[in-house]
């Protein structure tokens, strides 16, 4: 294989693992069984911003003016990098280089500039004209400034003394230290080549009583094969057509997946629970061995809410070979008052847009979330700044669009009909939301904390 080929199919990998860097696809090697590496042709382009998001965003910074005098590392960009960055640039993290000290960020600065001026760093996808976002990873205006104004001025250090510390993460974890950890039982060894379905692994808990949880986190034992992880309790609900539908607590993919409630919500974890974890691995070469986790944090105060999560599916799609921008939509009406707290789309490689709207029932309609450039690589999680009441009979439409066409440079057959599957090169329309819904008071048994 040529030196090109391989550099196509290892950016290729880049995209579909999530970023996860060049460390893990240097030493890829294609394997007759594996058709994401038989099939996806030219190299694959990362989403640019979408451009009215940012002739908009151009817009209303146009008056912002640069900063006046130097800007120095300890001044302001340590905290910016801080603050906006090191959730992934950091060890072990999807990001392919850290971010947590002057001379890191000093050898990258060229880099940080570019994507800083193009908008593509930090990753944040959601168009600025529709909601508002507690998690929101953009940078502001006098930010963006600060930055680039840093780089022109040679990205000087200033007082070592004012530098502030980088941000602690207590083991990789994004919710803060857990106070409890579910590991796989045993690792589960990913081959070099082929193809593999869906793994699922059963965890038992043995909590000797119900318990209430705020925060919950999905955690892969090794990003270089893990693409998602979802884990559900064993128990499955009846829905009214008939079909089982299991309760998912949470889930990982490329992005961030964490659920963080708000004061006073939580989920409910049965009594004696059986966690299973289903996963989709992605081999790369050389065999690997996994062990993904949950961390959970109890409720610290009396939960009067029920948190519950939904994906709004369209199973039936089914997309023409070809078509550059083909509607798929989906629907949910809630038979109960809820409040909204957070929006998920999920699609695959041919995904091109995403948007949610909700329709109340006296008439009116809004766009909750639009995602103009969905990119498969970063799978966010959009959650609202404040919950938002919704009244019985409210109803979510999600209306999305693919591009199965050859002008898409990350699909992987354009001769393809596409229909719902859970590899890669299928695809998935999902509108996962986050709500809570009333709940008697209670106050919350917290277990003993430790790993297991």
């Amino acid at each position: 294989m040529t030196g090109p080929r391989r550099l196509r199919i290892a950016v290729l990998l880049v995209v579909a693992l999530g970023g996860v860097g060049w460390g893990v696809v240097r030493g890829v090697r294609p394997g007759p069984h594996n058709p994401i590496l038989r099939t996806l042709g030219p190299a694959p382009k990362l989403r640019r911003p979408d451009a009215g998001v940012v002739a908009y965003r151009d817009a209303q910074e146009a008056d912002v003016p640069a900063p006046e005098g130097p800007v120095t590392y300890s001044g302001a960009v340590a905290s910016i990098l801080r603050e906006k960055c090191q959730d992934c640039h950091r060890p072990g993290q999807v990001a392919p280089f850290s971010l947590l000290t002057y001379d890191q960020a000093y050898r990258w600065r060229r880099g940080i500039k570019e994507v800083v001026l193009d908008r593509r760093m930090p990753p944040w996808h959601a168009d600025p004209r529709h909601g508002h976002f507690a998690n929101d990873r953009g940078l502001s205006a006098g930010d963006r400034r600060a930055l680039v104004a840093w780089v022109d001025q040679g990205a000087p250090l200033g007082d070592p003394a004012g530098v502030p510390a980088p941000r602690v993460f207590p083991e990789g974890w994004s919710i803060g230290e857990p106070d409890v950890v579910f590991s796989m039982d045993e690792p589960f060894t990913v081959p070099a080549e082929g193809v593999l379905s869906y793994q699922k692994f059963r965890v038992k808990t043995h909590f000797p009583r119900d318990v209430w949880v705020q925060a919950l986190e999905a955690r892969p034992g090794d990003r270089k094969v893990v693409h998602h992880v979802c884990v559900f309790l064993e128990d499955k609900v009846v829905k009214e057509d008939g079909r089982l539908e299991r309760p998912e607590l949470v889930c990982y993919a490329p992005g961030d997946r964490p659920s963080v409630f708000p004061k006073g919500t939580a989920k409910k974890i049965p009594a004696g629970a059986t966690l299973v974890f289903e996963l989709h691995y992605t081999p790369i070469g050389t065999p690997r061995a996994d062990r993904s986790s949950v961390g959970l944090i109890f409720a610290r105060d009396p939960v009067s809410r029920r948190a519950i999560s939904k994906g709004i599916a369209a199973k039936t799609l089914r997309i023409p070979p070809g078509a550059r921008n083909h509607e798929v939509r989906s629907s949910f009406t809630f038979p109960f008052e809820a409040r909204l707290l957070s929006l998920s789309p999920h699609m695959h490689l041919r995904g091109r847009d995403f948007v949610y709207r909700a329709t109340f029932p006296d008439g009116h309609s809004e766009v909750l979330l639009s995602i103009p450039a969905y990119d498969f690589a970063w799978q966010s999680v959009y959650r609202l700044a404040e919950p938002r009441t919704l009244p019985a009979g409210t109803r979510i439409d999600c209306l999305a669009h693919f591009d199965n066409s050859a002008d898409n440079p990350n699909n992987p057959d354009p001769k393809a009909e596409v229909v719902w599957g859970d590899q890669t090169w299928d695809e998935m329309m999902i509108g996962y939301i986050d709500y809570d819904v009333a709940e008697p008071t209670v106050i919350a048994d917290r277990p003993d904390s430790r790993r297991r």
